[in-house]
């Protein structure tokens, strides 16, 4: 959930109105917000970085306030106070226009962008008023959609430049690195691509995004009409255009890998900030065309219309309201609706791409009518809430093992093929192993089919810890099954491990012995060890848990090939069995 930083008196200015701090913490409940903290900004850094703090800094209050994570058109001061001002009923939702589009401001994209970031949309704000304010909440907005929606500029990166200061129609390519070279923001000279990936390389708010194009054959850049570099998206802006307190006509262009999220972001932007326009709330499109000659205009900014049900509505959220009333509660979230018979005409704007089916429009009414409002009522399926068998037996048996003097261990559910079978002796091929289709590091390919791998590994990373290291886990694997509606299915299982100068199987014995115990199984007449072959386990020294003429798991001494693939050099012993058989 992201937070926001602003000025009291500048939130209170834009609102019309003061409050107390409980006031103003009490409408933000209201409006299904939460005011986090209030502090100053001397008070955040000095929590930061303690004595060191600067300590010229201001002491003006500051409101931090917590934003739902899909409301992008509230993590600024203008969407904020917009928002507001119409759940009060002191404005009117603002009516978004869009203006016809100029030839000479449209972008168009090369083949090559297709290797790199392979979409892009455009917009011009017109005759911009900007103050110091409303600059710094124009920056801020967009670091705010970067980290969040844009997914730290792997999904969409923002750009924005004076207008005046370049010529279009602009370019969208990508190039090879040592041919991109230009001034970067608030650089002194010209650099080339490689030059600025190694300048950037050790700066605090950049050096996060390099790897994003840095492996790239091709980085991408938007340049004008006579050649001049504007960006190297995702990583930095050109001097030549960079925005000012004087500008007046902005070109933002947003570059992306995903195009509706670069929608969503273009859309938030211009609208957040088309109310400092000569023509309020007015944004001019700009067509953008693909390699293939075929083009788009953007932003969308659309409205669409969604019907919903008033009795439906009433239901699900628990109140018995008209329809007209209805309507009104959405009104006050920036929702037009207008009430027809038995159903609820809902004008979504284009700043509320989170309304994407009936339930967000359902929780908007509950919102507006006051979370604290709705009656408490009972359910009206009577039940009993119990804990599930199998979790209930595993806690008993976590127990069991520590009381045993097992410590337990929690173990990543995927690993690397290697883990399941060639370290342990087998084929990959043999494994019934679910396998991930596109996995991001070698050391997670497969979902677990043992517990005995992480326990291993667990050890390796603790050599340094006296011996004997005795460690146990119940959870989960995953092996294939063609009778289940997925193709696999989870078994719960429990694996312990003994770890010490000598092989200590006579530990992992009583272990088992003393669990089989508890679970009121008897030896012999129920359950038995049975000699095995496994590779993962010495020769001669392997057995088969068998449970009532059912192999359920295995227990022996561990081979020293896979000491060796775990980088072990004490001998271990184990046991693993499926505690399913006993839910």
């Amino acid at each position: 959930m992201p937070t926001i930083s602003l000025k009291r008196d500048a939130l209170f200015a834009a609102l019309g109105s003061t409050y107390t701090d409980e006031e103003f913490q009490d409408l933000c409940f209201k409006f299904g917000l939460e005011l986090d903290e209030v502090t100053t900004e001397k008070q955040m850094l000095i929590k930061e970085q303690g004595d060191q703090a600067d300590a010229e800094l201001s002491d003006e209050i500051l409101y931090r306030i917590d934003i739902p994570a899909n409301r992008y058109d509230l993590l600024c001061l203008e969407g904020l106070v917009d928002g507001l001002l119409v759940f009060q009923g002191k404005k009117p939702p603002p009516q978004y226009k869009v203006k016809k589009y100029e030839d000479c401001n449209s972008l168009h994209l090369t083949m090559a962008t297709a290797q790199i970031r392979p979409y892009a949309v455009a917009a011009v704000l017109r005759g911009i008023t900007f103050t110091k304010e409303s600059y710094d909440s124009f920056i801020d907005l967009q670091d705010k959609l970067h980290q969040n929606i844009c997914r730290k500029r792997t999904l969409v990166a923002i750009g924005t430049h004076d207008l005046d200061t370049i010529h279009g129609p602009f370019i969208y390519d990508a190039l090879p690195p040592n041919e991109i070279k230009f001034k970067a923001l608030n650089q002194p000279k010209e650099l080339t691509a490689p030059e600025l990936m190694e300048l950037y390389s050790n700066h605090a708010q950049l050096k996060q995004y390099l790897g994003i194009i840095k492996e790239s054959p091709v980085y991408p850049i938007i340049k004008d009409k006579n050649g001049v570099i504007l960006s190297m998206p995702p990583i930095i802006n050109s001097d030549h255009s960079k925005i000012t307190l004087n500008t007046k006509n902005v070109f933002i262009e947003c570059t992306a890998t995903d195009l509706t999220k670069a929608i969503v972001v273009l859309d938030t932007v211009v609208s957040m900030f088309s109310k400092y326009c000569t023509s309020e709330y007015e944004v001019q499109q700009c067509k953008v065309f693909s390699p293939d000659g075929t083009y788009e205009l953007y932003p969308k900014l659309q409205y669409r219309e969604e019907l919903i049900n008033v009795d439906k509505a009433n239901n699900y959220i628990g109140i018995s309201e008209e329809g007209d009333k209805l309507a009104s509660l959405l009104s006050r979230m920036c929702l037009q609706t207008a009430h027809e018979g038995s159903v609820l005409r809902v004008r979504v704007p284009p700043t509320r791409h989170d309304v994407i089916h009936a339930c967000d429009l359902y929780e908007d009414i509950a919102i507006a009518y006051g979370y604290n409002r709705i009656a408490r009522r009972p359910a009206r399926a009577v039940t009993s809430g119990g804990q599930d068998p199998a979790n209930k037996l595993t806690e008993q048996l976590r127990n069991e093992c520590a009381r045993a003097g097992y410590t337990e261990a929690l173990t990543f559910t995927l690993c690397s093929r290697e883990d399941v079978s060639t370290k342990l002796g087998v084929k990959i091929e043999d494994v019934p192993a679910a396998h991930i289709s596109n996995p991001k590091t070698l050391e997670f390919q497969v979902v677990r089919t043992l517990l005995l791998p992480g326990l291993l590994k667990t050890i390796a990373a603790n050599k340094k810890m006296p011996l004997p290291l005795k460690l146990f886990e119940i959870s989960d694997v995953v092996l294939l099954d063609e009778n289940a509606e997925s193709g696999a299915r989870n078994v719960r299982r429990a694996c312990g491990v003994h770890c010490g100068r000598a092989a200590g199987f006579q530990h992992v014995h009583g272990l088992l012995d003393r669990l089989m115990a508890q679970l009121r199984v008897r030896h012999r007449d129920q359950y038995a060890l049975r000699p095995a072959q496994d590779p993962a386990y010495f020769p001669g020294r392997c057995a088969e848990v068998v449970l009532q003429g059912k192999v359920i798991g295995k227990i022996g001494v561990i081979h020293p090939n896979v000491l060796t693939a775990f980088e072990l050099t004490n001998p271990c012993s184990a046991v693993e069995i499926d505690i399913e058989p006993f839910v």
